[in-house]
């Protein structure tokens, strides 16, 4: 009975983990509707009034990747983007209430319709001698739009978690994939290139499963499953980016003077300094929403406090506090920082051993992620230990001081363009085995520290950015 509410246990778990897509379950068909609509479209309803609609021609606009569906096994023919993005292009510009779209895409079937037309009203003039209205003539446009999607790159993040104990499990898998779409205008006048834009959307996939697999009782196997998948449709991606696209190519017209809007105070409104503020935070952020750092030449000043441990000759080692400080110079980039350094602390068995030293060591950091605000990094030094105390009780001949070298890893975070926040951890190897008064074994006596802090830079050039205020 145990075994059987342990699994009716694991069965409710599984399924109520799993009972969030089940709301969504389709379980008959659907009648048509209208389009679904994305965010995007609010935004596009929200924009300023423009003084007058500009005539706007689109000839192309198409996917100019070739890409076709990423599988696991084998090919597909299938496009990965769809191939109407012209048509979603068009609707966008009508919708903005900036811009009046006139047919180009297939002028080809509108001027034979035109020739139709004349045909037919020269036949009923000749049958019945009532001459017919003239056809008015086509509308040309001041500015021709041209661009496309350039990019679909496929699986730009992945990952995924999973866990399974005594036949119950679960799992999670997630993909990302990303399309990139390019809008300039053109004056039909001269040729020459008014704007251009560029705007990106990400593509989520995500699949979630959990399983049931166990006996119980004697020929009683229980077995459950559960899980679903969700793809965010490319088509609604591609159509909030063109979206996007279509609001910033407004919102730059109206900074160059291409086009204003019917309330001159909406140049320097709510809405454009909105679109300003986005635009600047693109600069400093990358395209998986990481903040990129511009770091500069700086001396830094940093004091940092925790815990060693000695590691030696004798039994039961003891942990004691240490104060560490730090000089450091940043190079250009940000990667490399050749530092010097001190400190103190005390290093201590149970019984046998406690003494104070204070050290002091020169070397090198290295981050690896210099352009992130937060990054890991590695170290390495070399210096020497001091004994406060003289030499070691009862033992005369030990050296006062001994050298040593150094290397760790830590974490470091820019709060923002002057301090960080940083901790890790590092291991002292001393190049003698008698720091602690006896010389026993193979090894040479050694330390383990972890430390957390502040940095300070002194003289930092680093560009404040709008996360900095």
């Amino acid at each position: 009975m145990k075994s059987l509410s342990t699994c009716l246990g694991g069965l409710v778990g599984l399924l109520l983990t799993g009972c969030s897509p089940y709301f969504h379950q389709p379980f008959s068909t659907e009648r048509a509707r209208l389009g679904a609509e994305v965010n995007g479209n609010q935004a596009m309803q929200d924009l300023p009034t423009p003084r007058l609609r500009t005539v706007v021609a689109v000839y192309k606009f198409r996917d100019q990747t070739g890409q076709y569906k990423p599988q696991t096994n084998g090919s597909s023919f299938s496009t990965a983007i769809t191939q109407g993005t012209t048509t979603i292009l068009l609707r966008a510009l009508e919708e903005s209430g900036w811009f009046d779209p006139i047919e180009r895409e297939n002028l080809g079937n509108l001027l034979n319709e035109r020739k139709i037309i004349r045909s037919t009203r020269a036949e009923f003039t000749e049958q019945t001698g009532v001459k017919q209205p003239v056809l008015p003539p086509l509308l040309f446009a001041g500015t021709m739009l041209e661009g496309g999607i350039i990019s679909y790159d496929a699986n730009m993040l992945t990952g995924g978690a999973g866990l399974r104990y005594f036949g119950a499990g679960a799992s999670g898998q997630y993909r990302q994939d990303r399309v990139t779409v390019y809008l300039r205008a053109i004056s039909t006048s001269n040729g020459r290139i008014l704007k251009t834009v560029y705007t990106s959307k990400t593509i989520l996939s995500q699949q979630v499963d959990a399983s049931l697999f166990r006996f119980v009782n004697f020929k009683r196997l229980l077995e459950t499953e559960t899980g679903f998948t969700y793809n965010e449709p490319s088509e609604m991606a591609v159509k909030e980016a063109i979206e996007k696209a279509v609001q910033a190519l407004i919102y730059e017209g109206m900074l160059d003077g291409l086009w204003l809007p019917k309330d001159s105070t909406d140049l320097r409104g709510p809405k454009m300094r909105q679109y300003v503020q986005e635009r600047e935070y693109g600069k400093h952020y990358d395209v998986l929403g990481r903040q990129v750092m511009q770091r500069q030449p700086a001396l830094g000043l940093s004091l940092t406090a925790g815990a060693q441990r000695y590691a030696g000759d004798y039994a039961s080692p003891q942990t004691r506090p240490v104060v560490h400080g730090m000089l450091s110079y940043q190079l250009p980039g940000g990667r490399w920082s050749p530092f010097v350094a001190g400190g103190q602390g005390r290093l201590a068995s149970e019984r046998f051993f406690n003494q104070r030293f204070y050290y002091a060591e020169a070397g090198v950091q290295t981050r690896l992620l210099p352009t992130d605000r937060f990054t890991p990094y590695l170290m390495g030094a070399a210096g020497a230990t001091l004994r406060a105390s003289g030499s070691v009780p009862g033992r005369a001949d030990q050296p006062r001081v001994v050298p040593h070298v150094t290397i760790g890893a830590g974490l470091e975070y820019q709060v923002n363009s002057r301090v960080s926040v940083t901790g890790g951890i590092d291991g002292r190897l001393f190049l003698r085995d008698d720091i602690d008064g006896a010389n026993v074994g193979r090894y040479n006596d050694n330390s383990a520290a972890v430390r957390a802090g502040l940095v300070y830079l002194i003289q930092s050039k680093m560009r404040s950015t709008s996360a900095d205020k």
